[in-house]
């Protein structure tokens, strides 16, 4: 499977807004928007993201729209984010795009933080190359509740 990112489309958001409902994926991520249905706040956070200065791309798989992966914040405390779709969950698509996302960004260190549950995404920080910096509790729009996070580090 080619994995591939480029800039974000206008015909991406629709797509990006039905992945960012699959309630699965919603509960997995965990650290969501706190309402994944609210169309006006997805509308309103891209067009936010696509004037800044965040680093979004909009992941392809054989061609076809699968997710999104992106860097953002203040120099030196810079974060990286995915999202893939879970049909392609497992299937080396997100390691791949944020393999892409690094070589692209190369500026160090970068940061990123994941449910300590989700062991999907953190076997993807750490094959590109994350190290575990630390333990945290965040309150989790997706859960309804205070849940423990792993923040992680790419160093230079």
């Amino acid at each position: 499977m080619q994995v591939v990112l480029r800039e974000v489309h206008d015909s991406d958001l629709p797509v990006f807004f039905r992945q960012m409902n699959d309630p699965e994926a919603v509960r997995m991520a965990a650290f969501t928007a706190e309402d994944p249905a609210d169309r006006d706040a997805f509308e309103a956070k891209w067009s936010r993201i696509r004037s800044s200065d965040v680093v979004a791309r909009t992941v392809l798989a054989d061609g076809d729209v699968v997710g999104s992966a992106a860097v953002y914040g203040e120099p030196g405390e810079r974060e990286v984010t995915y999202w893939v779709d879970r049909a392609y969950w497992g299937r080396g698509v997100a390691t791949a795009a944020l393999r892409g996302l690094l070589e692209e960004v190369p500026e160090r260190p970068l940061y990123a933080r994941a449910a300590a549950d989700n062991q999907g995404s953190l076997r993807v920080l750490e094959k590109c190359g994350f190290e575990i910096t630390a333990q945290a509790r965040g309150f989790a729009n997706a859960r309804g509740e205070e849940i423990d996070e792993v923040v992680l580090a790419l160093k230079g």
